[in-house]
């Protein structure tokens, strides 16, 4: 618990309380004796406490928590030592129900203590628990409880979800390559709200041969580049854009000299984000707006699909860096060198040969990083300066991030479809052994609470340890986890 812990306990011990301990069905609860403050071990607060429900005096544990939902995201309903728990009391009324499940599936009562204390008790445990929430995050149930196991059998598992996530993203990208022909074979303009295609296309047999144009891939690389550049908060409508200037489109210009400069007006008008003010305060402004348009007004009439609007974009609890206008750019860029330069193939023929991890490093990240220019330089939104000038609008970190997890799932999903073992081998186990730069919290708080220091530099830990955490700690499926099941059995 982070709120004042003393106090509480002393609530319990003293029994302070206001008026008579109720549980759900007002059965009244008597103190007989609080039990022994567990101030050693790990385990239930307070130990071998005997209380009263009704006529029928228990033997056991009691728990306190901050919040109701504590039970389960400590690993408290996992736990056999708190099968002994006959009372589990809460500080905060937050999604409180009146009871918990112990490991052996027995019913415990769970009370708020704030039902029972006096007013200013009340008032102070209050502010407590609101300030508790501001900076609230949430801890991995088996924190502090799996020293016993060895670290390689933690890596171990950690290989296996690396593995797991790396299949699924090549089995969604097989799965977006088919939705892709499908729709070129119905002459279906995307992007559309959506698909129904009925048994024809989920009972279809594909052979190597119909993945045989570069522009599904190209489009394929195109689209999960532009969903990573969106982060959480555009992904969904950064892919929706690259599906709207897609490949077909853009392949019109692919020999102009001015292919970077169409890139981007096309970008930017068809996002909807551009703004409709008559005067800005910078030349600067006026100039740039004044060419996206022109460029775009000439290459209009070749463009059939839809114009999005400015509030399908979210600004909103953004770092200027990570604005759209900054990823569009960085992406317009970086799309723009790709076919210019045929880089998907380049790509490909990258993997005849054996390379190393730090070969790789240097090589495959030099595709992606991308240096800043333009009007973007030092501006984060139109009309508005940045506090100082952006250098990269794609960094290493971001580029790893594209490298892992989509140059890697495509390559590996492009072997296997021509039938390249070799080539799909080669990009495996770069994957296994590639070496990430920066990271996350969410990764840092994995690596922490399994002791696991500098495991998250190879991407495959990096990629499980997000897997870990999102489909086994948060999902409450720790006896599914191979790390859970140790700790909780």
């Amino acid at each position: 618990m982070s709120i004042n812990e003393k106090i509480i306990y002393e609530i319990w011990k003293e029994g302070k309380f206001k008026k008579e301990l109720t549980v759900d069905d007002f059965q009244k609860i008597e103190i007989i004796d609080p039990g022994s403050h567990n101030k050693d071990s790990a385990g239930p607060d307070f130990l071998n406490a005997r209380i009263k429900f009704g006529n029928i005096t228990y033997l056991g544990d009691v728990e306190i928590d901050s919040w109701y939902t504590d039970w389960k995201t400590h690993g408290h309903f996992l736990d056999k030592r708190y099968n002994k728990v006959i009372l589990h009391i809460v500080i905060s009324r937050d999604k409180h129900q009146p009871y918990v499940f112990c490991k052996d599936g027995r019913k415990v009562y769970s009370i708020c203590l704030l039902d029972f204390v006096d007013e200013n008790i009340h008032t102070a445990l209050i502010d407590a628990v609101k300030a508790e929430k501001q900076n609230r995050k949430f801890d991995m149930p088996c924190l502090g409880r799996n020293d016993g196991i060895h670290k390689k059998e933690k890596l171990d598992f950690l290989f296996e979800l690396g593995v797991e996530r790396f299949n699924r993203k090549s089995k969604r990208f097989l799965d977006r390559l088919k939705e892709m022909i499908y729709l070129k074979e119905m002459k279906i303009r995307e992007p559309i709200l959506k698909y129904d295609f009925g048994e024809d296309y989920y009972n279809k047999k594909y052979a190597p041969a119909d993945f045989s144009d570069i522009q599904i891939w190209e489009q394929l690389v195109y689209e999960m580049i532009f969903e990573a550049l969106g982060y959480s908060r555009n992904k969904e409508i950064m892919i929706k854009l690259a599906k709207a200037v897609n490949i077909p489109f853009l392949n019109n210009f692919r020999n102009d000299e001015n292919f970077g400069l169409i890139t981007e007006s096309a970008l930017f008008n068809v996002s909807g984000i551009l703004p409709q003010k008559a005067k800005y305060y910078e030349e600067s402004t006026t100039e740039y707006l004044r060419q996206l348009v022109e460029v775009w007004n000439s290459i209009r009439q070749m463009y059939d699909g839809i114009i999005f609007k400015k509030e399908d974009w979210n600004f909103f609890k953004s770092r200027p860096q990570n604005f759209p206008t900054i990823r569009l750019r960085g992406g317009g860029l970086l799309i723009t060198h790709f076919l210019a330069n045929d880089v998907f193939k380049t790509l490909t023929n990258y993997f005849n040969e054996d390379r190393s991890v730090k070969d790789a490093n240097i090589v495959l990240r030099n595709y992606f990083i991308t240096e800043s220019k333009g009007y973007w330089a030092d501006h984060y939104n139109f009309d508005k300066k940045s506090p100082e000038k952006l250098n990269y609008f794609i960094g290493v970190s971001r580029a790893d991030e594209i490298i892992v997890n989509v140059l890697f799932p495509v390559l590996n999903l492009y072997f296997d479809i021509f039938e390249k073992k070799e080539q799909s081998r080669k990009v495996k186990q770069l994957y296994i052994h590639y070496t990430q730069y920066g990271s996350n919290m969410l990764v840092e708080q994995v690596e922490s609470t399994l002791g696991l220091t500098n495991a998250s530099r190879r991407s495959i830990n990096y990629q499980a340890m997000i897997e870990l955490f999102r489909n086994y700690c948060v999902k409450e499926r720790c006896l599914e986890c191979k790390i859970g099941q140790k700790v909780f059995n």
